[in-house]
């Protein structure tokens, strides 16, 4: 049996996860006053702004800052944030984040680039401060190749035919939470990459979209991993910066619902998952269908087919199941999250 058939998580997982999900669903609730007087401390680096942490402590009501060499822990009841310095990973509740830039030292101070502290740490730790995105009932499936293209390949099946299938099984789930829901394709069908971004943005209410593919690597590499649409200036993952990177696109309307609803969603699969899978983290990049489309956007890769193990449990129906399972309690949540509306008094 290659699914055990209880998903278990480790005790601390657990309950990281869970505080985690609980920022999702509620703001920090930081005070007006406090912003006001917050005094971001800045400084420039190779061009780009910088913020100290010791400010993002202040903002965002962190009680308790530890430096230990090039480690640094942010902590207060709720979330327990871990960066390092010259390093380009965040770990928030033990779910991975990958910064756009490193994080540097100057002095006797750690700073965050101003990018990664707009356009990742605000929008995840204060969702319900993202405008409009919380006015949503339709969710666009995207079953990733099909056709003439199967994706990626091994001797169990093809990644076409595993998206369709996860697609179909999170289109019930998600009906009978009262969402709507509009499919790009629901048989093995070749589109291309244009023609998704057609029909998504076919959709004239308000909704979100949702990519579905596994991947392909070496056969060492597992786990999953969720991107968003990269912020004008951030490379597209893996690779150098280009003066095209620049240019702001359609998707970037929505850069910091993009990251709320890919924290949701990343961070709900992997509860689901538990000990089946790996966290290879939520990251940027520059794919067409994240590009062009005009709603809050993620592409999820739900494991390597090319892995021997990992191939097997992507093949099998309980995996399947449990990341539809996750995907549809982070929805909820999401629009949960981003729908509420800051409280009088309330920052």
């Amino acid at each position: 049996m290659y699914l055990r058939k209880t998903l278990v998580l480790k005790t601390a997982a657990i309950s990281n996860l869970l505080r985690f999900l609980a920022v999702i669903i509620a703001s920090l609730g930081v005070s007006t006053a406090e912003v006001s007087g917050a005094g971001w401390d800045m400084i420039k680096v190779g061009g780009r702004d910088y913020v100290s942490v010791e400010s993002i402590k202040r903002f965002y009501s962190f009680t308790k800052l530890t430096r230990t060499g090039g480690s640094v822990v942010l902590e207060n009841p709720k979330v327990e944030m871990k960066l390092k310095v010259g390093g380009n990973e965040c770990l928030m509740n033990n779910v991975k984040f990958v910064f756009s830039n490193s994080v540097v030292s100057s002095g006797n101070g750690v700073y965050v680039s101003r990018m990664d502290l707009a356009k990742l740490i605000d929008p995840v730790l204060r969702p319900n401060f993202i405008k409009n995105a919380g006015d949503f009932r339709t969710v666009i499936l995207d079953a990733g190749h099909g056709g003439k293209d199967p994706g990626a390949t091994n001797p169990l099946g093809t990644e076409a035919n595993y998206n369709v299938k996860l697609a179909i099984r999170l289109k019930g789930l998600l009906e009978a939470k009262g969402f709507k829901v509009k499919m790009v394709r629901e048989s093995d069908k070749y589109l291309s990459l244009q023609e998704r971004v057609n029909i998504a943005n076919s959709v004239n209410e308000n909704a979100i979209f949702v990519s579905l593919h596994f991947n392909s690597g070496s056969r060492t590499a597992r786990g999953i991993e969720t991107f968003t649409l990269s912020p004008p200036g951030v490379s597209h993952y893996g690779r150098g910066l280009r003066a095209s990177d620049a240019n702001k696109v359609t998707g970037n309307e929505h850069d910091s619902a993009n990251i709320a609803l890919a924290t949701a969603l990343h961070g709900s699969v992997l509860r689901r998952l538990g000990n089946n899978t790996l966290d290879r983290g939520i990251k940027r990049a520059r794919f067409s269908v994240l590009s062009g489309v005009k709603h809050p956007a993620v592409l999820f890769e739900g494991g390597f087919m090319s892995h021997p193990y990992e191939a097997k449990l992507i093949a099998n129906e309980s995996f399947q199941a449990a990341i539809a399972a996750g995907m549809v309690d982070a929805i909820a949540r999401y629009r949960y999250a981003v729908g509420r509306k800051p409280t009088a008094g309330k920052q």
